[in-house]
């Protein structure tokens, strides 16, 4: 049975909902070419898939799907979805549901702004400092959700409450997306210069779809273009 949940962040998780195809289905799709067809997969298949990923014919790598249900932080999914190709996002309505308490991203430690790269960080805030931050951080995210539910209290609709709610809120997301599309985010995500936190999620897709597609990733990530 493939890996279906594992666990990310603090309140997070990355759940396989369901998935089309294999690695074979890769070379059938690129055999069909010849009106040729394979029932099992064999050595001769891993050559054909490196061939395909080493010379970037990449239309076969699209003839499969995964769908995964996701909750990640507003924060996280602002930059996941920027992955739109071959990509399809649907994510839970603060319109037709009133999102719960404590349901946001508490960092177990603060990182310093990094000194070269201006959108990345290094190192970590610690000490007093540390314990500052953690308490503002916390103390912030709690007063807004509270005014949230203060506003929904007093009537105020639900679409125009949900503005005051800070970008750590953990939302949800059903995402489909072709195995190239999916090894795309894994390789720019996984990289170190990507923001941690997205990096635990691509880490724990990539493990996910490492047990359905091992040849087809593995070929698609070692010969990535620039």
């Amino acid at each position: 049975m493939p890996l279906t949940e594992l666990a990310v962040l603090d309140r997070g998780f990355v759940k396989l909902v369901d998935h089309m195809g294999s690695d074979l289905s890769v070379v059938n799709a690129a055999r069909v070419s010849f009106g040729k067809r394979k029932e099992v997969y064999d050595e001769a298949d891993g050559k054909l898939i490196a061939y395909l990923a080493e010379h970037d014919h990449t239309s076969p790598f699209r003839h499969t799907a995964m769908t995964f249900h996701v909750k990640a932080p507003i924060f996280v999914f602002r930059q996941w979805m920027k992955h739109r190709i071959s990509s399809e996002f649907n994510e839970i309505s603060g319109r037709y549901v009133e999102f719960p308490e404590d349901e946001f991203f508490v960092p177990e430690t603060f990182r310093r702004q990094a000194k070269v790269n201006k959108q990345g960080s290094e190192g970590t805030v610690e000490g007093d400092a540390g314990d500052q931050a953690h308490a503002i951080f916390l103390e912030t995210c709690r007063s807004a959700v509270a005014q949230y539910k203060k506003l929904i209290g007093l009537g105020v609709c639900r679409e125009q409450a949900r503005c005051i709610l800070p970008l750590g809120l953990y939302s949800e997301v059903y995402w489909t997306v072709s195995l190239q599309a999916a090894a795309h985010f894994i390789r720019l995500r996984t990289d170190a210069h990507a923001q941690w936190e997205i990096q635990q999620y691509a880490h724990a897709v990539r493990r996910m779809v490492e047990e359905l597609y091992p040849n087809a990733l593995k070929a698609l990530l070692e010969n990535a273009r620039p």
